[in-house]
This record gives C-alpha cells, sequence and structure tokens, in this order.
C-alpha cells in the first residue's frame, strides 16, 4: 500500500467512526428503540441503531473508495475490485447496547486480501476510540491521546482473562475456557470488543471467544496486534475468517493458553 492510499484509508476509517458515534448515539438508552431479533430460537438482536450506523459508513466507503469491498453485518457484501475490504459492525455488543452498559463498540477493519491492516475499535459513549494498523498503535479517549502497549505479564497466574459470555459457545468449548481461567488470578465476562481494547492498553492479558463473525475480529485482530499482542485462533492459526479466538498480550501466554485450549 502506498503513502497516499494509507492516508486516504486512515481518514477514511475516522470518518466512518464518526458518523457510526453518530448515529449510535442517536439512539443509545432511548427507551422506545426499535429491536428485532434475528433468531427464531434464542436472542441476537439488531435495533435500528445496527442498521443506521452501517448505513452512513457504506454510504461513505461508497462516496469516497468505491472500488473497495464491504463486509458488514446488517447489510451483507460488496466485492472488492481494488484488492481492499472494509469490515465492518456498526454495534459489536448489541445486547450490552440496548441493556444500557458502555462496552459495545463500533468495529471498523480494513483487510488486504491477506490480513487485517488496519482497525478501529471506538466506544462512543465513552468517547474512546483505538486505532491500530497502518503504523498506527493508540487511544484517543477523554485524556487525549495514548500510546496503545500490550502488557508484559508472562504468567498465568498473573493473568487477567476476559470474555464476553460465562458459556462460552459450546459446552465443550466453555469447559476449555474455564480450564484456562481457572489458572489466571481473575476472570471478567461481558466486555465484547471492549476486552480486546482494553488488552491492547495493557489493563488485562487474554481474551478467549468462540462462535465469532470475521466482522468480530477483524478489528481487535489489528488493534491487538499493533500493540504488539497476539491473536490466533485455538489452533494456533488466522483468526480472521471468525470461529475460534485467542487473543494474548506475550508469546508466554499465547503459548500457555493454547496448550490448554489444545488439551482439554
Amino acid at each position: 500500500m502506498d503513502d497516499a492510499t494509507r492516508l486516504t484509508c486512515l481518514s477514511l476509517a475516522d470518518q466512518l467512526a464518526e458518523a457510526a458515534r453518530a448515529e449510535t448515539l442517536t439512539y443509545f438508552r432511548r427507551p422506545d428503540i426499535a429491536t428485532d431479533n434475528k433468531l427464531e430460537s434464542g436472542f441476537d438482536p439488531v435495533t435500528e441503531g445496527d442498521r443506521a450506523a452501517e448505513a452512513a459508513m457504506r454510504k461513505l466507503i461508497e462516496a469516497q473508495r468505491p472500488d473497495d469491498g464491504i463486509l458488514g453485518e446488517e447489510f451483507g457484501s460488496k466485492e472488492s475490485k481494488s484488492g481492499l475490504t472494509w469490515v465492518l459492525d456498526p454495534i459489536d455488543g448489541t445486547r450490552g447496547y440496548i441493556s444500557g452498559t458502555p462496552t459495545w463498540g463500533t468495529l471498523i477493519a480494513l483487510h488486504d486480501g491477506a490480513k487485517p491492516v488496519l482497525g478501529v475499535i471506538d466506544q462512543p459513549y465513552i468517547g474512546e476510540r483505538f486505532v491500530g494498523g497502518l503504523g498506527q498503535s493508540h487511544l484517543d479517549g477523554p485524556r487525549g491521546r495514548d500510546a496503545l502497549q500490550v502488557s508484559k505479564v508472562t504468567k498465568l497466574s498473573e493473568a487477567t482473562i476476559l470474555t464476553t459470555f460465562p458459556e462460552v459457545g459450546t459446552s465443550e468449548e466453555g469447559a476449555k475456557f474455564h480450564a484456562v481461567a481457572e489458572r489466571c488470578k481473575l476472570t471478567r465476562y461481558g466486555m465484547d470488543c471492549y476486552g480486546y481494547a482494553l488488552l491492547a492498553l495493557g489493563q488485562v492479558e487474554l481474551v478467549v471467544e468462540a462462535g465469532l463473525q470475521p466482522y468480530d475480529i477483524q478489528a481487535p485482530i489489528a488493534v491487538v496486534e499493533a500493540a504488539g499482542g497476539i491473536v490466533t485462533d485455538w489452533s494456533g492459526g488466522s483468526a480472521d475468517g471468525g470461529g475460534r479466538a485467542l487473543a494474548a498480550a506475550t508469546p508466554e501466554l499465547h503459548a500457555a493458553a493454547l496448550e490448554i485450549l489444545g488439551q482439554v
């Protein structure tokens, strides 16, 4: 990617986050927000905030980089002619969003056909934007700009581990997660994409999840890796296609967690 394209994409990513922020905040904590369930059995909510935010982002991409592809949670995919694809999750953590918690976020990734090269995790209500890739690794928030740098912890016994749901995924996947978690210092739940942001910031050391879609994980991959961390699937391979993800602050933690996930 040449410098002009890099700068254009960084600028567009920021514009996308701003556009999504305006839409999601419009509906957040509004008692009359329209919510639909995507599932016939179970509960997977989508709101008018999700749809409005993704529509606003797609409009900007079409206007500024019409040859780029788009993969979005709510409105599907558009094939890339440029080799670059924007991967969008307008509200990652919709359950948290409709519950009023500030742990959801907008995810924006840029995939170059091989891997995610840029990621944004934006938390509109708190006003924090985590950016990683294309030479960037920083948090813009209420305290200004801070560099992102993962923790230096190398022992599971000193690590904090996060996941979104206590059951993680299937019963087998849940057993594997808890086998890792019981060796850690602290376990916390319900963070959605914000957990990866905290890992990139050096606040926690591990995030383990299952049942992910590409738009759930590609932005976190770029942000965590730019901060010095590691993100793979549970067998050590690429996680950008979704499924199971293991994010770790250090190679030592990654290896220790990977060994347990593969044994149980």
